[in-house]
């Protein structure tokens, strides 16, 4: 009989839609996994059987010790929030698997291959952003059940890439224009303008 414990609280993020789970343990170290959809779960059970068991989940991202579910617009929080804590908490205790060997296996060589320069003589600036980026932005990212990592870097524009919680907020926008373009231009006058890619 395991005698493993699993604890989870909830705590609101930035998109009403979205909230977070947060357990008393960490499922991964330093990388994230993002399921926007159900067909994108395959090497995920865990991501899997909650799309499959609540129609209303419309994105799952796992990160550190939380999982980050977005439900659409329709249903409630207060009906369904003690629902999924108790089917979350139930699947971990049977220690049942959150993802295979083969996505982490793929996501750590995505980590670690190195990004492609967006154009000549712009490593130092991209370095540059990449650690304003980590340091000052991704906590407070992280801190509201997303993700932010960075995309490119052309002419003046920087491209992120938001995940989680962030893809789709409302609030998204504000936060990118308001705090993180702020920043940045601030930081490297190189930068102009800071757009994301593919929200």
């Amino acid at each position: 009989m395991s005698t493993k414990v699993v604890t989870i609280y909830t705590e609101a993020s930035p998109n009403p839609n979205s909230l977070k789970f947060v357990l008393n343990f960490r499922l991964l170290e330093n990388i994230h996994l993002d399921f926007p959809s159900a067909e994108e779960t395959a090497l995920s059970p865990l991501a899997k059987t909650l799309f499959d068991e609540f129609p209303f989940v419309q994105r799952v991202f796992i990160a550190n010790n939380f999982i980050t579910i977005t439900k659409d617009d329709s249903t409630d929080w207060f009906e369904v929030n003690p629902i999924i804590k108790e089917y979350i908490r139930t699947y971990l205790l049977a220690e049942k698997p959150v993802f295979s060997d083969q996505l982490l296996d793929e996501k750590m060589k995505e980590e670690e291959a190195p990004i492609t320069q967006s154009n000549e003589g712009n490593g130092d600036i991209e370095e540059k952003i990449k650690s304003i980026l980590n340091d000052y932005v991704k906590p407070a990212v992280e801190q509201d059940g997303g993700a932010i990592s960075f995309h490119s870097f052309n002419d003046g524009v920087v491209k992120v890439l938001l995940q989680g919680s962030c893809s789709g907020c409302p609030s998204s926008t504000l936060t990118l224009k308001a705090g993180i373009e702020n920043l940045l231009t601030r930081m490297v006058p190189e930068v102009k303008e800071v757009i994301a890619e593919g929200v």
